[in-house]
């Protein structure tokens, strides 16, 4: 980890204890930080100016910093000096008249239907038996039942817990059939779980007690999902099996899990046609992201709305 000043520090204590921020979101954070002192080592901060700001910028694009990486890093920059410039006096906040490069906004890729259920039934390959593939099929039916994220996935544990130094943030409800997730911005929904899933999750329950070997640590305890050595399942470990099974099963493509989240977002707004419910479950908290992630144009809209608006099809 790299070591910031003090103030940053304090900052980044602050989006964690009062925002909530994700330990992802904190580390991508702390790295936009460490890139500012080092491009200006000598600069005392509250000496920084938007022409510092701008050089900052320049110097990381020379490095082959992308667009995208350099927009985080602006907006990471700009909360910092938000929160701390008001403190020391500074009469303005540096970072707020610079702008990132444009944003080419591409898809991600999403399986066909077809592609999905070959990868899911696991056609030419046995049943699942061991206590990893059961695994791995309940936690791939799950990211293409409910579009989670993967840092949603693998933060699901059996069933609320609550102890003296634990607290669930996300959990399946089995006799619900659904999960409670915590997702960006500490915000929690309810997504629903299909029946292929809770039935792979069952039977994943039956052997997951083969992987735990008897830890007391109260987070492995309450995991769903756990990784060969016994502790929560980590999000590389997921990504790994994913592909493993893509490739045993005979798909030509590379698939990461957010190409399920996206297939299930595609494929749920291709037979319901219900935005709305796609952005909700989804968790997006603007539905402008459920538009570009489900690959919608203009023409489809207009079609839904002539097809749905009792006015629509009337001239004036």
């Amino acid at each position: 980890m790299h070591a910031l000043p003090a103030h940053m520090e304090q900052w980044l204590a602050h989006l964690q204890g009062h925002r909530r921020y994700s330990a992802h979101t904190l580390a991508g954070y702390r790295q936009d930080l460490h890139h500012l002192v080092v491009c200006h080592p000598d600069l005392k901060l509250e000496h920084c100016t938007e022409s510092h700001i701008r050089q900052a910028v320049a110097r990381l694009h020379g490095q082959g910093l992308k667009p995208r990486s350099l927009a985080r890093a602006l907006a990471a920059w700009r909360g910092f000096f938000q929160w701390w410039a008001p403190q020391i006096g500074m009469e303005s906040n540096p970072v707020t008249g610079v702008r990132a490069p444009k944003i080419p906004r591409s898809l991600p890729k999403a399986l066909s239907v077809e592609q999905t259920q070959v990868l899911l039934d696991r056609p030419n390959l046995p049943a699942p038996e061991t206590a990893l593939d059961c695994r791995d099929q309940a936690m791939f039916e799950i990211l293409y039942s409910s579009g989670l994220r993967l840092a949603e996935l693998v933060s699901l544990d059996c069933r609320y817990t609550r102890t003296a130094g634990y607290e669930s943030s996300s959990w399946i409800q089995p006799d619900e059939q659904s999960a409670i997730v915590k997702g960006k911005g500490g915000k929690t929904r309810s997504v629903p779980l299909g029946g292929k899933a809770m039935g792979a999750i069952e039977i994943w329950l039956c052997k997951r007690d083969q992987l735990l070997a008897g830890s007391t640590d109260p987070d492995t305890a309450a995991a769903l999902f756990l990784g060969a050595r016994g502790k929560r399942i980590s999000p590389r470990v997921v990504q790994l099996q994913l592909n493993k099974l893509a490739s045993l099963v005979g798909l030509p493509v590379h698939i990461h899990p957010h190409s399920l989240r996206h297939s299930f977002a595609s494929h749920m707004l291709q037979s319901a046609q219900d935005l709305r419910a796609v952005q909700e479950m989804l968790g997006h908290a603007n539905i402008s992201t459920t538009q570009i992630y489900t690959r919608l144009d203009f023409q489809h809209l207009a079609q839904a709305y002539d097809q749905a608006h009792p006015r629509a099809g009337r001239k004036r």
